[in-house]
């Protein structure tokens, strides 16, 4: 650019910058900031529920909605989600209803609750399985899953005790993990908002109403309006009888 000023040439730069940052948006968050790019995704009822009183959530979005979740963990490095999601839906976090890789699925279980029998331990040929505790290797809970073959990391513990997630998302980058795709449950999402370390929110909501129920986000002891977190709603859509909103962190 030098060059070309010095022989008289005009030189416009940042032209559509930001439209073009957005095309590539995680490499660059991931080379600038040296943590994944962090997308928040949920499913809800119109009244802002994941799941019913007793912790029913299967299904609250239609088929169309979950295949584009589908397509979300594609696309991502890493799935990301806590013990009690395990625990209370045992899922597979796999791709199953579109063509892509299998993400690295991520767990926290600050205390190693997760059951054996659990199926994100199974199969790890096809889609291998990282658990995050705070626990240490002398644990028995640490040995039962780690003879199953399953890899499991110490990370240090926050202020309440359990999983460090910034820190835990630093080990990841270092793993070559650009991306990680947070999938739940409410405390996960939660923790992850109230420690400003997302950067994309992924909500689809269903034209159900239940009234009480779990919320999608918990308490981000947030008193003052001005306070509240900022998003800006990038896209729009229809997937059946639900609609998307994507969006991101300003």
């Amino acid at each position: 650019m030098n060059y070309l000023q010095s022989q008289g040439i005009e030189v416009k730069t940042g032209v559509l910058e930001k439209e073009c940052r957005s095309l590539n948006e995680i490499f660059f968050h991931y080379m600038e900031t040296g943590l994944p790019f962090v997308t928040v995704k949920y499913a809800q009822t119109f009244d802002g529920r994941i799941a019913t009183a007793n912790g029913q959530s299967q299904w609250i979005s239609s088929e169309a909605a979950r295949k584009f979740a589908h397509q979300l963990r594609a696309e991502h490095d890493a799935i990301l989600v806590g013990a009690q999601t395990v625990i209370q839906d045992n899922p597979e976090l796999t791709v199953r209803h579109v063509r892509g890789r299998n993400p690295l699925r991520v767990v926290v279980d600050s205390g190693l609750r997760i059951p054996s029998p659990a199926k994100i331990l199974q199969n790890q040929s096809s889609a291998k399985t990282l658990i995050a505790t705070i626990k240490t290797a002398d644990d028995p809970q640490f040995s039962r899953i780690a003879a199953s073959g399953i890899e499991i990391i110490t990370v240090d513990a926050d202020n309440q005790g359990k999983v460090d997630l910034k820190k835990l998302l630093k080990i990841l980058s270092a793993r070559g993990i650009s991306s990680v795709l947070v999938e739940g449950g409410a405390q996960i999402i939660t923790s992850v908002l109230k420690n400003d370390l997302a950067d994309r929110l992924v909500a689809i909501i269903a034209p159900k109403i239940i009234g009480k129920g779990i919320e999608a986000i918990g308490d981000l002891q947030i008193s003052d309006l001005k306070y509240a977190k900022q998003i800006s709603f990038q896209k729009i859509k229809r997937l059946g009888p639900d609609i998307m909103i994507d969006s991101r962190f300003v």
